[in-house]
């Protein structure tokens, strides 16, 4: 099958390198430009970019797909369809309707729950106990179209670095199987109820606030871990906060420690984080920062 692949970050790589298992003839790969990135800020490029230089695929990486001068080029690779797995563009309606069988997305979520830019970390923040991925076929909406085969994955307390990891296997497996018989899975429509959305992660919700409860906080920590990393201010320097567990009995106020392994109190419970980690500095247990880095019983954390 001639197959268009467009994908950028880590994510996607398990989809491209399947399709290239698979036998398929991977026509073009779209991928985001690269970046400045780093501390030289030097340009880097994407996971998928990478991945498909080592395959020796051909790599494009547009700006945008809304002339027709892109259009043509990518109407041109004659492609059977085109497999989308967090892309980063918008596609227009003539790339859409270019390949035979259109275009084809691996979306991190159970459709219609979870629409959007963020379905991993949006799923751990509300609180989801099950979440999984969705083959469906695109359309002009955002992640309305389709849904041609669906798998579930259970997040447990499992962080959103390790989902994503998890979600590109199932993601990467749940394609192979619907491109071994495509016309077997018939689409179906997606239902209006339990349709939300996702929307991009802001880096001003990564902040902590005491004030919730200690069951949300850690929530939050496990929906922004590995980035961009939920912190919380100590003396003006921020400390970011990459696992905690909670307890439920806690006497204090709002952002008070309450102890020396720098338990800290929420609204409701209290949260003992296990690993943080300074600017500039490695990944460390709460015990080893306390030991350069006093934090007394009795602080109030704002």
């Amino acid at each position: 099958m001639r197959i268009i692949f467009m994908g950028s970050p880590d994510f996607a790589v398990p989809a491209l390198n399947a399709l290239a298992d698979a036998g398929h003839e991977v026509v073009a790969v779209y991928c985001q430009p690269p970046r400045p990135a780093g501390r030289g800020k030097a340009d880097r490029k994407t996971a998928v970019h990478e991945r498909a230089e080592q395959l020796g695929l051909e790599v494009r990486t547009p700006r945008s797909l809304r002339s027709d001068e892109e259009q043509e080029r990518f109407a041109a690779l004659k492609a059977d369809v085109a497999i989308v797995a967090a892309y980063g563009l918008i596609l227009p309606k003539p790339i859409l309707d270019a390949p035979k069988m259109g275009c084809v997305n691996i979306h991190a979520s159970l459709l219609p729950r979870w629409r959007g830019a963020a379905p991993i970390q949006r799923a751990i923040l509300a609180g989801d106990t099950v979440s999984g991925v969705t083959i469906m076929q695109m359309d002009v909406g955002l992640d309305t179209g389709p849904m041609l085969l669906t798998r579930k994955l259970m997040l447990e307390r499992k962080n959103a670095g390790q989902v994503t990891e998890e979600m590109a296997r199932l993601g990467a497996d749940a394609l192979t199987e619907w491109l071994s018989d495509p016309t077997s899975y018939r689409p179906q429509p997606q239902p209006d109820e339990g349709a939300t959305y996702a929307p991009k992660i802001d880096k001003a919700e990564a902040r902590i606030e005491w004030t919730r409860s200690a069951e949300e906080i850690e929530r939050q920590v496990r929906a922004f871990a590995p980035a961009p990393g939920a912190w919380f201010d100590v003396n003006g320097e921020r400390i970011k906060l990459l696992d905690a567990a909670v307890g439920n009995d806690a006497s204090g106020r709002p952002g008070e420690v309450l102890d020396d392994c720098l338990s800290i109190a929420a609204s409701s419970g209290y949260v003992r984080p296990l690993r943080v980690q300074r600017a500039g500095k490695n990944a460390m247990t709460a015990e080893e920062l306390l030991r350069g880095f006093p934090i007394p019983k009795g602080t109030v954390l704002p």
